[in-house]
């Protein structure tokens, strides 16, 4: 006969059933040994601390008591006859809640009595005597009220009140009791050990899950014994039985029920990936799995789940990056080309008028005169110059895109720079450019040879495209710790849409085929990479006034920077 395969659910639950029951039985069998074991030490600890707490407050009592009585001895020594102390003791023992009675005792007279016993017990009469020297040949002996002295006790021994405590006196005569039993008393003094550590509470005799205690306490001669009745450690023993029970009842059931809930979302994922995969070998490769999440839901489902939907997305991306690859790709290639041409046409036109004024210089035919090697030598230096700046800004480019730029920021004064690049225009370019910028203005934090570079870019710009026999005006404000300079010239209206693509590289208002001036179109790119290198910030407005402003914004030096 063929068995039949069981389901994942079907498994589960049978494994369930047999993994929790099993090892419920054996963890329940283990830990109830154990906890009886704790709980045998814990009665013992519980047994030496409530020891340690009598002790501390039958010190404390018979501290204060002592204080008391050392008071009394003061107040004696200030009596001179014995008859008035005798008066004075019995008038206190009337009125007194502490002590019953007093007796003046020379040791000379009573040869029993012991300098060295603060504390006497006498168990004939059941009473309790504190002593104390007035001077060397006299003693005060005063009877404690025991009855206060056990209330004081035994007040707040709190959860230990089922506990059996007896307090002896060196002899094993019984001072005090809580829980008295006679035939438990009679035990425990019979089995305390003929040798006592003093001050220290220490188990003796156990029977098993019944720890005692004593605690011999040495400056009052008194022995305290704690123990544990065999009702209370039963009693302790098996509500702790009961609470595991319960315990394991509980966590039984619960692991049974979630196990139930476990199996359904198991089974519920499990379909959803046969799904997924049903649909990507019929070829759809756009259909996700959404698998049931919650605490149920197994990582492994969950990864699997993630891993079959990147997969599909990885398959959809690459497509997207493919054609945005493509699309770099004619950038790159558009790039490529302006470049060559904006290139090769603006390192023509200076070459060309540089190779034939040196030509013509050179030439042997005929006699140059002097004015002629002048304006020859002036438009050689002039173009030079403009092929120095297009190469500088060619080479300025790849710092600026890689974030390598050599900045060296220090206080510059921006009236030095404005008109050292005021001069290098104008060695070029015979506009009138009017400069408002003024030696008031204070220094500012920059980079002297780039923000000299800015500006002869952004003049050169105005001049550009500057309507004809119109200036170009230079001008300044501070505004709270920065200085807004300002290049401002008079051309045509330019909308905002496309004056925020002109800090882009080869950019220019004038295309290719309406082209009328000269330039790479990069400056103004290379304008925004060095302000804002320099912590600043540039931009452009027009107005349908025919106002075109570059504005350039960088922080002003502290004066005690640049004064020192």
């Amino acid at each position: 006969m063929k068995l039949k395969r069981l389901k994942i659910v079907e498994q589960i639950i049978i494994i369930s059933l047999i993994g929790v029951l099993v090892p419920s039985i054996i963890a329940w069998c283990v830990i109830n040994n154990i906890s009886q074991h704790s709980i045998r030490q814990e009665l013992g600890y519980s047994a030496q601390t409530l020891a340690r707490i009598i002790e501390n407050n039958i010190f404390s009592i018979v501290k204060e008591d002592q204080h008391r009585l050392n008071e009394i001895i003061i107040s004696l020594n200030h009596i001179p006859s014995e008859y008035q102390q005798n008066l004075y003791l019995k008038d206190l023992s009337i009125n007194s809640n502490v002590f019953k009675d007093f007796e003046i005792i020379r040791p000379s007279e009573q040869t029993d009595f012991n300098k060295d016993d603060r504390v006497i017990f006498n168990s004939d009469t059941e009473q309790l005597w504190l002593t104390d020297k007035i001077h060397d040949d006299k003693y005060l002996k005063a009877e404690v009220n025991t009855k206060i002295i056990k209330d004081n006790i035994f007040n707040n021994i709190g959860e230990e009140q089922n506990r059996r405590v007896y307090v002896v006196d060196k002899t094993g005569k019984l001072i005090f009791s809580h829980n008295y039993d006679e035939q438990d008393f009679k035990r425990n003094i019979k089995q305390l050990p003929v040798n006592l550590v003093n001050n220290i509470a220490t188990r003796f005799e156990e029977i098993k899950n019944q720890p005692r205690v004593y605690l011999k306490m040495d400056d009052v001669n008194m022995i305290i014994i704690v123990n544990t009745s065999k009702e209370l450690t039963e009693a302790t023993i098996n509500k702790a039985r009961i609470k595991i029970l319960i315990t394991f009842l509980v966590a039984a059931a619960v692991t049974l029920l979630l196990t139930l809930f476990y199996s359904y979302y198991l089974y519920f994922n499990i379909r959803q990936l046969f799904k997924g995969i049903i649909a990507v070998s019929r070829g759809n490769y756009k259909k996700p799995i959404t698998p049931l999440t919650n605490i149920f839901t197994p990582r492994e489902v969950l990864f699997l789940a993630e891993e079959f939907n990147s997969m599909i997305n990885e398959i959809n991306a690459s497509y997207k990056k493919l054609k945005q690859k493509n699309k770099e790709l004619k950038q790159l290639d558009a790039f490529r080309s302006n470049l060559v041409d904006t290139v090769s046409h603006e390192l023509r036109t200076p070459l060309t008028s540089i190779r034939g004024y040196t030509s013509r210089l050179l030439r042997t035919d005929i006699e140059i005169d002097e004015e002629t090697k002048h304006k020859s030598l002036l438009v050689i230096k002039q173009q030079s110059e403009r092929l120095s700046r297009m190469i500088e800004d060619l080479l300025v480019i790849p710092d600026i895109e890689g974030a390598r730029l050599n900045i060296n920021i220090e206080p510059v004064n921006l009236l030095n720079v404005v008109e050292a690049s005021v001069y290098s225009v104008k060695n070029i370019e015979s506009r009138e450019i009017i400069n408002n910028i003024t030696n008031e203005f204070p220094f500012v934090y920059a980079d002297k040879d780039r923000l000299e570079q800015i500006m002869i870019n952004l003049i050169g710009n105005a001049n550009k495209y500057a309507y004809e026999n119109t200036p170009i005006t230079l001008d300044a404000e501070i505004l709270e710790d920065k200085v807004i300079i300002k290049v401002i010239n008079q051309s045509d209206y330019i909308e905002k849409k496309v004056l925020n693509t002109l800090f882009d590289k080869f950019i220019r208002i004038d295309d290719t085929t309406t082209r009328t001036t000269r330039g790479t179109g990069l400056g103004l790119y290379i304008v925004k990479g060095l302000v804002e290198a320099m912590n600043g910030k540039v931009s452009l407005e027009s107005t349908k006034e025919n106002i075109f402003t570059a504005k350039v914004t960088i922080p002003i030096c502290k004066e005690e920077d640049y004064e020192s």
